[in-house]
């Protein structure tokens, strides 16, 4: 039987074995088969996995999307339509990021824009509450 160890493994992905553990404690990479003696033994699939859990987490998907989306894709059956289903999903809350990323944008070039006097009045608005508030006190 040949593959790479947990520190072969780590080495030419750039994790740590302690890294490549917790996935492997998580679900996120399979447990791999044992050598004789006792080693485990990474095929290059693994090194494929661990590339994608990588590009995967850089693209903003949380470990439990990677795992699920490592899940959906080893069963063969209907596995392009869940992946995709599951692209589309994080498509969509990437879009509403960028749409309230967007609003702040606009909220705070607005204030850019407000006059020194608007400001003052404004910030003298929010401070009558308080006022009115010690007064009634």
């Amino acid at each position: 039987m040949t593959g790479m160890t947990r520190g072969e493994l780590a080495k030419q992905t750039g994790l740590s074995t302690a890294t490549i553990r917790y996935y492997e404690d998580n679900g996120i990479l399979p447990m791999p088969e044992r050598a004789a003696n006792g080693y485990r033994l990474y095929s290059q699939d693994y090194l494929a996995k661990v590339k994608f859990i990588k590009d995967a987490k850089l693209l903003g998907y949380s470990l439990k999307e990677i795992r699920d989306i490592l899940r959906m894709i080893s069963h063969d059956a209907e596995r392009e339509m869940l992946l995709k289903n599951t692209v589309r999903q994080k498509i969509k809350e990437i879009e509403a990021n960028m749409e309230t990323l967007q609003s702040l944008h606009s909220l705070l070039s607005g204030l850019l824009e407000t006059s020194q006097e608007e400001i003052s009045e404004y910030l003298d608005a929010l401070k009558m509450p308080n006022s009115a508030t010690a007064q009634g006190e």
